[in-house]
């Protein structure tokens, strides 16, 4: 491997760790374009070694959120044990998506995951709002199928999910999300043994240890500005991200 790969490798480690510590997600929508583009994964690579990174750096930063009390575990295991059946189908099933299908399909799912997030309002109380099983259930089941076929986590999905759906606050949804994150990574994992064999886990190994320590800068940071400025600074990044690879997909 060589210099210049470990160090984009590093790079984009430190920025997903970020991303997952200071929103609860995002560093999978923002691990699989630098996997493909920088790195030079395939894209079902590339989303097998995202999962790989995600759950590592994830289950982390779910410690560090857990130990100040922002981890929601009744709301977070129902939406992850609604994800774990459609996670493993859909990683069953995403060796056989064309690649420019998988990234172009990838694309859409962060672009509107970008335009929620800058159409969410910052809630101005912190009040408690009862879950519903029903709507729980039905988020966290769509979630695990999109990890399962994309390779994400779902956290860029599960964060709006939680605060627009099921009305938790902010700092609550980032630490909630992390652990929904972490099991339906691990499922989807589960379905592509296959595909984990011809990794570049030289590659893979520095991108996650520069990850978790990224994520405990980005739990840092959250703690200094606003979920609200960060979650929509994070959705402009998501558009610019979407459109690069819509246009590539297209050429």
């Amino acid at each position: 491997m060589s210099t210049l790969i470990l160090a984009l490798a590093l790079a984009a480690g430190a920025v997903v760790g970020l991303a997952l510590g200071a929103l609860g997600g995002g560093g999978s929508v923002l691990a699989v374009p630098a996997l493909i583009y920088l790195l030079g994964f395939t894209p079902v690579a590339a989303t097998t070694a995202s999962l790989v990174i995600v759950a590592v750096t994830s289950a982390t930063a779910m410690s560090a959120h857990a130990r100040d009390g922002n981890v929601r575990w009744g709301t977070g295991l129902l939406f992850a044990a609604a994800g774990i059946g459609p996670a493993m189908l859909g990683g069953a099933l995403a060796g056989r998506v064309p690649a420019a299908v998988l990234t172009a399909a990838f694309a859409v799912v962060a672009g509107a995951a970008a335009l929620r997030m800058l159409r969410s309002r910052p809630r101005a109380a912190d009040t408690v709002v009862p879950v519903r099983p029903g709507r729980a259930a039905a988020a966290g089941a769509g979630l695990g199928a999109v990890t399962g076929v994309l390779g994400v986590g779902g956290g860029f999905l599960a964060v709006p999910a939680l605060v627009n759906v099921l009305g938790m606050r902010m700092r609550y949804a980032v630490g909630t999300s992390l652990l929904v994150i972490t099991v339906n990574s691990l499922a989807a994992l589960a379905m592509r043994t296959g595909t984990a064999d011809g990794l570049d886990w030289a590659v893979i190994g520095p991108f996650a240890g520069a990850a978790i320590l990224g994520a405990w800068d980005g739990k840092r940071l959250a703690t200094k500005i606003s979920g609200h400025t960060l979650q929509r600074v994070f959705a402009l990044v998501l558009l610019a991200v979407t459109a690069f690879m819509l246009i590539d997909a297209a050429a």
